[in-house]
């Protein structure tokens, strides 16, 4: 199957899989089932494209691993929370706005069904390299460890917080939070660098830099870091504007001054 055909294939499953998504939303009325389908069509991508790809065995290899151990733990990490609690307050905001009107949300479902072969390209790049070299083999892997086990560390930080009836209303800034207000988006987007290593060598390793310059600007500037401090500025105000005015947003890097009623 040709890297062409097998994306039209995952578009397709991902366009079915969004259809069954949304009518999930309308009865429940919670539209964070749309994270944990966009996670879990990614490790279908990454197993699909490692399976028809043409390339070395080793990187094929490596690319159905890491897409399903970072795909499948971000899908049980989000399917926990939204099985857990109520609708995110990004998606209430939106359900807000949009007046519960469901031809909008079909719409939005079917934007992550067709962000999906999106960014599967990078797997079509790893998937392709015939003749990987054993230093970036090796480069890749050390950064998916890294990422994997920095975002699990991150979201592990974050609930704990949240946990505590006491924090209800206070910002976290606990662990990685004190360095950066999104470590969870930071790891997550150095990740996608572990395939552009792999990918060295291959006909089509121009299409891996598609990942981390894509998800960079999905999660810097468009449904990462701009929904979620909308919603932390409703529900937490000046304790999380004081967090804005002394943390990083994203790149991990010392506070500029101590905040107070930091949790050390």
């Amino acid at each position: 199957m040709s890297p062409t055909r097998a994306l039209g294939v995952l578009w397709a499953l991902s366009a079915a899989v969004m259809l069954v998504g949304w009518q999930w939303q309308r009865r429940r009325n919670n539209a964070g089932i749309a994270d944990v389908l966009w996670a879990a069509l990614l490790v279908l991508g990454a197993g699909l494209l490692a399976a028809v790809g043409v390339g070395a065995g080793t990187a094929r290899l490596m690319l159905a691993v890491l897409g399903g151990v970072w795909g499948i733990r971000l899908a049980w990490h989000l399917a926990r929370r939204v099985r857990g609690e109520a609708e995110d307050g990004r998606y209430q905001a939106l359900r807000a706005r949009w007046r519960g009107a469901q031809w909008r949300w079909f719409a939005f479902f079917q934007i992550q069904a067709i962000s999906i072969p999106l960014f599967a390209l990078p797997f079509v790049a790893v998937a392709a390299n015939a003749h990987p070299q054993t230093p970036w083999l090796a480069t890749g892997a050390l950064i998916g460890v890294v990422a994997v086990l920095g975002e699990s560390i991150a979201d592990r930080q974050l609930a704990r917080f949240r946990a505590t009836a006491a924090h209800r209303g206070r910002t976290c800034r606990a662990g990685m939070w004190r360095y950066s207000r999104h470590p969870n988006y930071f790891f997550e987007w150095l990740h996608w660098f572990a395939y552009v290593a792999w990918s060295v060598g291959s006909p089509y390793a121009s299409l891996a830099w598609l990942g981390p310059l894509t998800m960079y600007v999905f999660l810097r500037y468009l449904s990462g870091v701009p929904w979620t401090e909308q919603q932390a500025v409703r529900t937490r105000g000046a304790d999380y504007l004081d967090y804005q005015r002394s943390t990083s947003a994203f790149f991990p890097w010392f506070p500029r001054h101590p905040p107070p009623g930091a949790d050390r």
